[in-house]
């Protein structure tokens, strides 16, 4: 015996088992981001008034290049999922809402991988 009320099951609202994998894949990028944005930071500051030259021989180094990539997919992922739940629950118009969700996921795959593109690009090739 369900007790959701006819209508409800008529439309398929309810459940869409994608609530918890959502909810803890937030909280598991914010966390990562915690020590990623720690070592940007002091890589920012250690690096402030350095030209080019050592900016690129900074990048190119493995461990660093990871990290920028690192921080590129965990921000732009907690950045998506954070938008998404927004998106979800405050636009009311399911067209807009389906849009707008679309829309979400492109750009953040999108931006992701040009923004990761962009850190190999200057790590390998220098620009």
């Amino acid at each position: 015996m369900s007790m959701r009320p006819p209508l409800a099951r008529a439309r398929g609202l309810g459940s869409a088992k994608d609530g918890v994998s959502h909810f803890w894949w937030q909280r598991l990028t914010g966390l990562a981001l915690v020590p990623i944005t720690f070592w940007f930071v002091g890589s920012v500051v250690s690096l402030a008034g350095t030209d080019y030259a050592h900016f690129r021989a900074w990048l190119s180094h493995p461990g660093n290049t990871t990290m920028m990539i690192l921080l590129i997919f965990a921000a732009f992922h907690h950045a998506h999922l954070g938008m998404q739940t927004v998106i979800e629950d405050y636009v009311h118009d399911e067209g807009v809402k389906l849009f707008s969700v679309i829309a979400l996921k492109f750009a953040a795959f999108l931006f992701g991988v040009f923004s990761a593109v962009a850190v190999l690009r200057v790590a390998l090739v220098g620009g």
